[in-house]
């Protein structure tokens, strides 16, 4: 097991030292189709160049663009979205409003169809669910930057804010409110909708109620980063795609599961236990001090 966080480093693991891992970190580019040649994560003049940390034997995905190697992800979304042999093509980050212009949020990947004279016929929505990191990852990346060589002596395990990922900011911070606010437009348009996300992160979700995919409006498109020992890199793979309608996906995933009353007031007891123990009594002011009786 690695005893650093960084499985990808401008799109090639740290003992990739290829001539084209070596040109890539060099020049700090992105290879995961970017708006721009060169990786802008964090910083467009001192980029974050982490694609993916390691979560003990599993690998998280820590950019959105990482998800666009081959834009596999545009070709799974299609299939769910249109019917064979429709002509389509890609817009990334398009502003969607609400009904008093105020702005909704960017989607990260619309597909529209087009038919012969390029009008457009149809289109669906792709979503793209990275995750958030807790901990420092800099510090890491910097590290390695400085010395990309002797990865051996690369011990980054006891080091303080060591970076893992945070599912649950990701889930209420980022994918909820997106579900609400984006989705909720969408789905009220009676619009298809796809996200891709980690299959790590995915299984800290509620379980989704599923459907058949062609009664879907909601296509879970989940991956998994593979090492490939010939190249010494990790590819994108689809390894589910899980189907759903919106509204029975959003209440599970924004709906908490209540737990049990008497055991948070036994947490509650043993904080005012607590209190009492250290001789400080709390202010307890009768109904009548209340009230001015």
């Amino acid at each position: 097991m690695p005893k650093h966080p960084l499985a990808e480093v401008f799109g090639f693991p740290p003992d990739n030292l290829s001539p084209e891992a070596s040109r890539i970190r060099q020049y700090r580019l992105c290879p995961y189709n970017n708006r721009v040649p060169s990786c802008t994560k964090d910083k467009a003049n001192d980029p974050l160049g982490v694609c993916s940390i390691h979560v003990g034997t599993d690998v998280a995905i820590t950019c959105p663009v990482r998800f666009r190697q081959d834009w596999l992800i545009a070709e799974h979304a299609a299939h769910f979205f249109f019917s064979a042999n429709t002509h389509w093509t890609t817009l990334t980050e398009v502003r969607l409003d609400d009904r008093q212009g105020k702005s909704a949020g960017n989607i990260d990947v619309v597909l529209v169809a087009y038919d012969d004279h390029g009008q457009i016929v149809d289109f669906g929505a792709l979503e793209v669910q990275a995750v958030y990191i807790s901990g420092n990852i800099r510090q890491p990346f910097e590290r390695f930057m400085q010395d990309q060589t002797n990865l051996p002596t690369f011990d980054w395990s006891n080091q303080k804010l060591y970076p893992r990922p945070d599912y649950l900011s990701s889930s209420r911070k980022r994918l909820a409110p997106q579900l609400i606010y984006k989705g909720g437009i969408l789905h009220s348009w009676g619009k298809k909708q796809a996200i891709a996300l980690h299959r790590g992160f995915y299984q800290t979700l509620p379980s989704l109620p599923e459907v058949a995919p062609e009664i879907a409006d909601v296509a879970w498109l989940i991956y998994d980063l593979k090492l490939d020992p010939q190249n010494h890199r990790y590819h994108l793979t689809l390894t589910k795609t899980v189907y759903t309608l919106f509204k029975p996906a959003l209440d599970r995933i924004t709906t908490p599961e209540p737990g049990s009353v008497e055991t948070f007031i036994g947490y509650l007891q043993s904080k005012l236990d607590e209190k009492l123990e250290d001789g400080n009594p709390p202010d307890a002011p009768t109904l009548t001090d209340v009230i001015g009786l």
